[in-house]
């Protein structure tokens, strides 16, 4: 069920904010603060160390010497918060991993730090998620 409210806004914060709501092709006001409040929500949740879901991408030169070894034993270390890892040859040098990731927000982060940091890992990102109910 839909709730109504109202807020107060300064003209000019108004007209950024309708700004990015076209920017970002929000069909009206309250799409857009749904989804800023629900990201407002998962943000809390991974501060507070709840079960979080998340995203940890990286491309890499897979002729680094030893790489593709210390990425496979990282996963291995923290194999239980792995859900499934996807790899695909972007080209002859390069590669791109996806690792879909489930467990408590710091050892979550802590598993894509390490990932993201290893000598050879060309870019890299952790995305963020919750299994909160309150996301509906």
């Amino acid at each position: 069920m839909l709730k109504r409210f109202s807020i107060s806004l300064e003209e000019d914060l108004l007209e950024g904010f309708d700004s990015y709501v076209n920017q970002h092709g929000y069909s009206n006001r309250s799409e857009a603060v749904r989804d800023l409040i629900r990201k407002a929500l998962i943000t809390d949740e991974w501060a507070s160390d709840s079960e979080v879901v998340g995203v940890v991408t990286m491309v890499y030169d897979h002729h680094k010497s030893q790489l593709q070894e210390r990425i496979t034993e990282l996963q291995h270390d923290f194999y239980e918060l792995i859900t499934s890892t996807t790899h695909i040859h972007m080209d002859h040098h390069n590669c791109l991993e996806v690792t879909i990731v489930k467990g408590i927000a710091s050892k979550v982060q802590d598993l894509s730090g390490r990932l993201i940091a290893l000598r050879g890992v060309k870019d890299g990102s952790l995305t963020m998620s919750s299994t909160g109910g309150h996301l509906i």
